[in-house]
């Protein structure tokens, strides 16, 4: 298991930029695949993004492609989200998750949240028109 902690989300107007952090820590095995989620209340969680910690190309939901990009700090176990040209509809509860059950494996070119099973307690991001 690893554990999750998410950081950086505020309250910015449409247009702005913000940068969430996700620190990872407590799994040290073979490179595995993290991403980012977000949820509205009464809605699923959608997919934002992912990344292979062992390296290779991001994959980023349509509706955030252009605008954010995920990257990662293997040195200091750090997830990151920038977020650029944020609109009111980016408005949510933002989640890092982590897929440890597939060792070695990149990740899969979708987003579906049953495929992780470590999950950080998520960073509020609000955007006001």
């Amino acid at each position: 298991q690893v554990q999750l902690v998410e950081s950086g989300g505020g309250s910015v107007q449409a247009g702005g930029s913000l940068r969430l952090s996700c620190i990872a820590s407590g799994y040290t095995s073979s490179s595995y695949c993290m991403a980012w989620f977000r949820q509205v209340p009464g809605k699923e969680r959608e997919g934002v993004a992912n990344i292979w910690t062992g390296g290779g190309s991001p994959y980023y939901a349509d509706s955030v492609k252009g605008r954010f990009t995920i990257s990662q700090d293997n040195a200091k176990n750090t997830l990151y989200l920038q977020m650029n040209s944020l609109k009111p509809e980016d408005s949510a509860m933002y989640y890092c998750a982590a897929d440890t059950r597939k060792p070695g494996s990149p990740c899969a070119m979708t987003l579906q949240p049953d495929t992780y099973n470590n999950w950080g307690q998520g960073t509020q991001v609000t955007v006001s028109s």
